[in-house]
């Protein structure tokens, strides 16, 4: 690995180990093993670097085991498979728990960052594009408008139900047919 990837692995470790607010750049540096100067170099500031390494490991960690969930629904019916992907959801938080903390630490720090709010709306697109390509991959009648649209809408619900989970320790989680039946009523009006 080169000075920018042990930075991103020193940042996800030392959050990890820390938390946000308590991590230093000092401690981020550290962990990687490189100079305190490598983070200016590489990322500009140790906020950008932050922001970098939890949407990495967030979209490794969450977005990979998402993308299995949805996988795993190919030749369901997309209410069904929709459902069945929500009802995976607590274990991918559970495995998940100390990066899921971190990023909502985090959220406040990005909501106060111009620099982090704009790094977020340039990536953000990308984590769309993954989930509708998955989407599409698994239900092949998807047009392109509607899979964009679904990846918007599994990946709110997705984030919102993270916050959910953390807040209830999993026991206020509404499940995937219940959300289901919510849609088909709105749809119905």
């Amino acid at each position: 690995m080169g000075n920018r990837e042990d930075l991103l692995a020193g940042a996800r470790k030392a959050i990890m180990e820390r938390g946000v607010a308590k991590t230093t750049a000092r401690d981020i540096a550290a962990a990687a093993g490189v100079s305190l100067a490598a983070i200016g170099y590489h990322f500009g500031s140790k906020e950008r670097l932050i922001t970098e390494a939890l949407a990495e490991a967030l979209g490794t960690g969450i977005g990979d085991a998402m993308e299995a969930l949805i996988r795993q629904t190919a030749g369901r019916p997309l209410p069904e498979a929709f459902a069945a992907m929500v009802d995976g959801l607590p274990a991918v938080f559970a495995d998940n728990r100390e990066a899921i903390l971190a990023s909502m630490e985090n959220m406040l720090r990005v909501a106060r960052s111009a620099e982090s709010q704009a790094f977020m709306a340039d990536n953000l697109p990308n984590a769309y594009r993954d989930i509708a390509q998955s989407l599409t991959d698994t239900h092949p009648g998807l047009t392109a408008d509607q899979a964009e649209a679904l990846a918007g809408m599994y990946f709110t619900m997705t984030q919102g139900l993270s916050v959910l989970w953390v807040m209830s320790d999993g026991n206020a989680m509404p499940g995937g047919t219940q959300l289901v039946a919510a849609m088909t009523a709105l749809a119905a009006q």
